[in-house]
């Protein structure tokens, strides 16, 4: 297995297992509006790799390790960091321009990172099949598809301390830089270049309609 991906997981591991049991160090790092309109832009980088309980973290690492190896494979190892860290950063910037004037809000989490991932994999192998449970088994672009719905519903719960906005800008972030480094997906996966768009179509246009 990759070292870079294994580094990445440690350190999702260890920094959450840290602000799970230091609630100092976990407000310090968490993304936080306010915080980061003052100046605090580590805020952006840092909060990725924060998780609000061990399900959160499982959940996402778990994510990472079944689509990483995808993204590795296809497009290697710098291409990857490239997805990996640019998804952190475009879900950080999405969640800034939806809550700029909401200076109390906050969130943490791997999500928009691993999304990108995710929606990178599906793009570049958009064939592959998942077992939820491990049993019931389920396309991967249905998945994805799903997990943006889910973020959607989230954000208009408003009722847990997850990076929802994050999942969105991830995964347009996964999904721009996959199109630019292999941009020949445009037309031999045309289809699933269209299907993993309409989640993200839906998301701006409520947010246009005001329904976030």
């Amino acid at each position: 297995m990759n070292t870079i991906l294994i580094g990445i997981i440690i350190a999702n591991v260890l920094i959450s297992y840290k602000g799970f049991n230091d609630l100092a160090f976990f407000r310090k790092y968490e993304f936080h509006v306010g915080s980061i309109r003052s100046g605090e832009q580590i805020r952006m980088l840092s909060s990725g790799f924060l998780h609000g309980d061990m399900m959160h973290l499982a959940f996402n690492m778990l994510t990472l390790w079944f689509f990483a190896p995808v993204v590795l494979n296809w497009l290697g190892t710098f291409s990857f960091v490239l997805i990996y860290f640019g998804s952190l950063i475009f879900g950080s910037l999405l969640t800034m321009i939806f809550h700029k004037n909401d200076y109390s809000y906050r969130a943490v989490g791997a999500s928009g990172a691993v999304t990108g991932v995710l929606y990178s994999a599906i793009l570049l192998q958009p064939d592959m099949m998942l077992g939820i449970f491990f049993v019931i088994p389920i396309p991967a672009y249905l998945f994805g598809i799903l997990y943006l719905l889910y973020s959607i519903y989230g954000m208009r719960a408003k009722n847990d301390n997850i990076g929802h906005t994050a999942h969105f800008g991830g995964a347009v972030g996964g999904y721009l830089i996959t199109l630019i480094k292999y941009p020949s997906l445009v037309y031999d996966h045309s289809l699933m270049v269209v299907l993993l768009a309409i989640p993200i179509i839906i998301l701006f246009l409520m947010a246009k309609l005001g329904k976030l």
